[in-house]
């Protein structure tokens, strides 16, 4: 009987999957045929990456070619739903075990059959601890942003009202069936907050962090500010007017929250700019920039 399934949605991640599962294999601590792992491949032709994958691994991994690019709720949900184990480890394909986590998180959804979803920390490519949590876009950004540095920095977690990243978190397959799967409306970013929300509403469910245990996100922080396009900004603000539409707020409400949002961050880079002598200075832009397209959506309303 498989106890852990691990989903992975892949998009021409051929330069990142084999590492991806070399680090799976290395870093396992159950028995082998308790694990399950299914590729789910979002591109258009997985010909290639599939063929060397069941040339290196045989039947030890189920590869799924989707019938089409639904994105990346979507994709998970067609690995879920096939996924065998009572638990499931969504994982992205540039995310690298750093450790054992296997064992040790089965035993919280046995020790507790209310838990739901279980996060654990994400560390940066560096090795330092990344943006693994977030505050609900539901709280007032004066309040949650500060918290977020404050949570941030200590690397705590309230379940309540933050949510942790989606590049690998545990779910309990029943309890997330409940809370309907991922929103396949959402193509991709801004998933997490959603999940969290859906699962805290099925009765009694818990979620969980740990600080002890960490993970490698690789691509999470390569970000050079001075080509850095709007797109995933862009796409962001429009996930969060439309999972905050559940909620009966209106889109010119939470536009108005993410520029608040930016005029913290704005205030702390204006803060860094001074201090290092202007080596934030394309980030400081981008920033600024990024408020005037809010601004000019604003206006458009």
């Amino acid at each position: 009987m498989k106890r852990l399934s691990i989903v992975i949605v892949t998009y021409f991640s051929e330069n990142d999957i084999y590492d991806c599962i070399k680090s799976i294999w290395r870093h396992n601590d159950i028995e082998k045929k308790e694990l399950e792992i299914i590729i789910v491949d979002n591109s258009p032709e997985s010909e290639s990456m599939f063929s060397k994958l069941h040339q290196l691994y045989g039947d030890d991994i189920i590869l799924i070619h989707n019938t089409h690019n639904g994105g990346y709720g979507q994709g998970n949900n067609v690995g879920i739903n096939h996924a065998t184990a009572p638990i499931v480890m969504i994982m992205n394909p540039d995310v690298r075990l750093l450790e054992s986590v296997f064992c040790y998180t089965l035993k919280q959804f046995d020790n507790d059959p209310l838990l739901g979803l279980y996060g654990f920390t994400q560390r940066r490519a560096d090795g330092k601890i990344g943006r693994s949590t977030s505050w609900v876009s539901w709280l007032h950004p004066y309040i949650a942003e500060p918290l977020r540095f404050i949570t941030g920095k200590l690397n705590l977690f309230w379940s309540k009202y933050m949510y942790f990243t989606g590049a690998s978190f545990f779910l309990e397959k029943e309890i997330f069936l409940k809370a309907g799967l991922f929103d396949e409306k959402i193509f991709m970013y801004g998933e997490e907050e959603d999940i969290h929300d859906r699962v805290l509403a099925v009765p009694n469910t818990k979620i969980k962090y740990s600080r002890k245990l960490s993970y490698q996100h690789l691509h999470h922080d390569t970000t050079d500010y001075k080509t850095r396009s709007y797109s995933w900004m862009e796409k962001n603000i429009l996930t969060l007017c439309y999972i905050n539409s559940k909620k009966g707020f209106s889109k010119k409400k939470v536009i108005e929250w993410a520029i608040k949002r930016n005029n913290i961050t704005l205030l702390k880079e204006y803060v860094k700019y001074i201090l290092t002598n202007g080596e934030n200075r394309d980030r400081l832009y981008y920033y600024k920039s990024w408020k005037q397209i809010l601004l000019d959506k604003i206006e458009q309303l």
